[in-house]
């Protein structure tokens, strides 16, 4: 059985700033109240807060935090560990920063059960294996002996959440849990997630910047921006009529509007880059020539300069793989890469410094892809004094204009990484790339882990960056709306394969794949109950 929770009158602080200021709500068992608001309004600061948790630098300065009858704020260290993935677990939002890479998934994710004692190894072996079952991870008897960077992003979130599931607990924080899985993966998760809450009368905290999403898990909604709550209210009040300005424009942002077109390909223009019978995975080569894990085969991909191509598909349909594959961080196995029709080597060591300049690439997590003990300076300065050779005023002037590229203060540049939010530190990955002045930019779900209205002003920057750069895109999502408001070209993928090729005229008007009609009914909607809708046909054939 779950357990209610009542917030009253929370405070929290960094120093002089009020990150949280006041705020009170509760929650009846079996509930899920979803936290929404842009990057840096306090939900995941609110959501850690009910483990008694703040982060470094910052403090629980006033108020209280009922879970049941427990005071969490008057614990005691030994308290709240012991409250702490056994009572309430957290499933957090950047699963790959969160595992040990040196031991298997299997050891970690029945960890807390180790921890707190609540079976034995073979009774918690059991539970994971039925959890990746529900969690409709592939091969669930022997996923669990494979390593983190064994696994997809979006597997490894999964995975996270059966690591927080597995001792049962009365309370769940789920803190962006769906963010780096593909659309068809998400309505699975979602749905293990509902039963879970609905089967148990389990409560949860819900964190997320996806409204669709919150609206097909939250019985109530709260908006939080600047520490403050907007409304608190029943979803479908929400999503009918929103009480508060901040809210519609949340809602208004929900879906990005199509930005404009690239570059016409005029007849006869030679491609950026060119991709022929390219194929690339993992582990011992055959006699074939091939590995053993075949991650990519036989792709074939056109893309001229100006152009943006998305490349959409599920979880582990190869999609990063063959972004690593175009920077050479993964050699392909057979094939060729042209670019500006010449051929670049496999691998990254093998390429000149000019070849390295002109293929950027722009991470997923942009906490795991900065370096925590650099400043933003110290960051930026680095690829201009590589490719540039820039050095004194002239350094310290082209990193003032790579951040006002990026529409950043040029203040920010002395503070670390972990002074920004996510919105900035991914405009920061962002500029690290164009300090190279490259003609392509990977960009692997650069828009992913923002929240809506930070991430349609990252597409409106990216789309100005390509006109006044005249620089290309592969843009790599699970997010089928996103990849249509940006891209001329959608690729879909799917088991290492290339399905199908989507002109933007063609975006709405078919024929297409299966696999990408599938992909674009996938996408959730923005309104109560289309879940369970999408739920009907399987309980009809059932």
């Amino acid at each position: 059985m779950g357990t209610s929770v009542v917030v009253k009158d929370l405070c929290i602080t960094a120093g002089d700033q009020t990150l949280v200021e006041s705020l009170s709500f509760s929650i009846q068992p079996g509930e899920v109240l979803a936290l929404i608001g842009e990057s840096g309004s306090g939900k995941t600061t609110t959501a850690l807060a009910l483990m008694g948790f703040a982060r470094r630098g910052c403090a629980i300065s006033g108020g209280s935090v009922h879970l049941g009858g427990t005071d969490v704020l008057s614990l005691d260290a030994a308290g709240q560990r012991a409250l702490r993935g056994r009572t309430v677990a957290y499933i957090a939002q950047s699963a790959a920063a969160s595992f040990d890479p040196s031991r298997t998934i299997l050891d970690q994710v029945i960890e807390p059960t180790r921890i707190h004692r609540t079976c034995s190894r073979a009774e918690a072996e059991r539970k994971a294996i039925a959890l990746f079952r529900e969690l409709a991870l592939p091969e669930p008897e022997t996923i669990g002996q494979r390593y983190a960077h064994q696994v997809s992003g979006g597997q490894l979130q999964r995975l996270m959440a059966a690591m927080a599931l597995i001792t049962d607990p009365d309370l769940v924080i789920l803190d962006e849990p769906t963010t780096a899985l593909d659309v068809t993966t998400q309505i699975e998760v979602l749905r293990a997630f509902r039963r879970v809450v609905r089967e148990r009368q389990a409560t949860a905290v819900y964190v997320s910047h996806d409204l669709a999403v919150v609206a097909q898990m939250a019985d109530h909604i709260l908006v939080l921006r600047h520490g403050r709550m907007q409304e608190i209210e029943r979803t479908e009040q929400i999503l009918a009529a929103p009480g508060h300005e901040y809210t519609r424009s949340l809602l208004a942002a929900a879906r990005p509007a199509q930005r404009e077109a690239g570059t016409p390909v005029t007849e006869g223009a030679r491609p950026l880059l060119e991709l022929h019978q390219l194929a690339a995975g993992y582990g011992e080569i055959g006699r074939d020539g091939r590995p053993a894990k075949l991650v990519l085969d036989d792709i074939n991909l056109k893309l001229y300069p100006g152009q943006a191509i998305g490349v959409i598909g599920e979880s582990g349909s190869g999609k990063s793989t063959l972004a690593r594959a175009i920077a050479g961080l993964l050699p392909p196995c057979q094939g060729t890469i042209l670019f500006n029709g010449r051929q670049l080597k496999p691998a990254l060591a093998q390429r000149s410094k000019e070849e390295l300049r002109q293929v950027q690439m722009v991470f997923q997590i942009a906490d795991t892809a900065l370096n925590p003990a650099q400043t933003i300076e110290s960051i930026l300065a680095r690829p201009l004094q590589f490719y540039r050779q820039l050095k004194g005023e002239a350094l310290q002037r082209r990193i003032r204009e790579l951040l006002d590229l990026v529409q950043l203060p040029s203040s920010l540049a002395q503070r670390l990484p972990g002074g920004l939010s996510g919105g900035q530190k991914q405009r920061v990955n962002l500029a690290r790339a164009l300090a190279a002045e490259p003609q392509l930019l990977l960009c692997d779900e650069v828009t992913s882990a923002l929240d809506t209205v930070v991430g349609a002003a990252v597409l409106d920057l990216m789309a100005e960056l390509r006109r006044e750069l005249k620089v290309s895109y592969l843009f790599i999502s699970h997010d089928l709306h996103t990849v249509r408001a940006v891209c001329d070209e959608i690729v879909v993928m799917q088991h290492g394969r290339k399905l199908d090729q989507v002109a933007r005229a063609d975006y709405d008007r078919g024929p297409h794949h299966p696999y990408y009609e599938l992909l674009a009914r996938s996408v959730p909607e923005l309104r109560r109950g289309w879940l369970e809708e999408m739920d009907q046909p399987q309980r009809a054939s059932a």
